[in-house]
């Protein structure tokens, strides 16, 4: 086995000595570097706890840009792992915290950039035990992505909708609260979405009736995605254990008699 072999299996956690050690260790570096982020916005440490997770997120970009040259290297297709989602990723890791190294000596504080680090955990759970379980929610995705994209763009349209027609009874009544419909479509998208802040509310009686007509409509943007991916899961499901009926284990991997002599 060549060399660029090696690494390959051993980046993708298949090599037989070195798989688990290298998995481990990427493994331990995402969860060190999002606790360290946390630890960071603690006030009153000493000022050797900030250097010692500064010098820490040095340590970690390095891994992550050195892992990520090893992967574009040793790479069948290098342009398609830039492209891919995990590529994206790992390439988001490192790159934002190494350009403001390069360029002004120290990291930039970009931790809400840095927190993207967690996705790379995807890349070890399609590694391990989870595999079959990011297999069925991709596919789930690819047999109900045209309805939800439609689906989504009719929300949009609902939700800047709506923003004008609050904005037409509440307008007077509240200036600086809705002050444009722009304005609106935050107290839109709160309820919308059924969360509710309570900041921003209709006073007149023909905005509150429209809050509530809103609301209903409000279930039915929540519920209808959530029902296509629940069904696309189940009937994924379902085929999946007819497959295991009609070609149980014991019937693929049972060897055939051998004829007696």
């Amino acid at each position: 086995m060549t060399l660029r072999n090696h690494l390959r299996l051993a980046l993708d956690g298949q090599h037989p000595r070195l798989g688990r050690t290298v998995e481990f260790a990427l493994l331990t570096l995402i969860i060190v570097s999002a606790i360290g982020m946390g630890i960071e916005t603690l006030n009153g440490l000493p000022p050797g706890i900030y250097a010692f997770f500064a010098g820490l997120e040095v340590f970690v970009v390095t891994a992550f840009a050195l892992e990520y040259g090893l992967r574009l290297t040793v790479s069948d297709q290098p342009l398609r792992y830039a492209r891919s989602f995990y590529g994206i990723i790992d390439l988001i890791s490192f790159l934002p915290t190494l350009v403001g190294l390069l360029l002004t000596g120290s990291a930039l504080d970009g931790r809400a950039i840095r927190t993207l680090r967690l996705f790379r955990l995807l890349r070890l759970l399609k590694i391990v035990r989870y595999a079959n379980a990011a297999d069925r929610l991709r596919e789930a995705w690819r047999l109900v992505r045209d309805e939800v994209i439609v689906f989504g763009l009719a929300a949009l349209i609902v939700l800047y909708v709506c923003a004008l027609i609050i904005y037409q009874f509440e307008n007077e009544a509240q200036p600086e609260a809705f002050s444009s419909v722009f304005s609106a479509m935050w107290w839109a998208a709160v309820t919308l979405t059924t969360v509710g802040y309570g900041d921003i509310y209709p006073i007149t009686a023909m905005g509150r009736i429209f809050t509530v007509v809103m609301l209903f409509v409000a279930l039915g943007i929540i519920a209808i995605p959530t029902g296509l991916v629940a069904s696309a899961m189940s009937e994924l499901r379902k085929r999946k254990a007819g497959e295991d009926r009609t070609h149980p284990p014991s019937e693929i991997n049972r060897e055939p008699p051998t004829r007696a002599s």
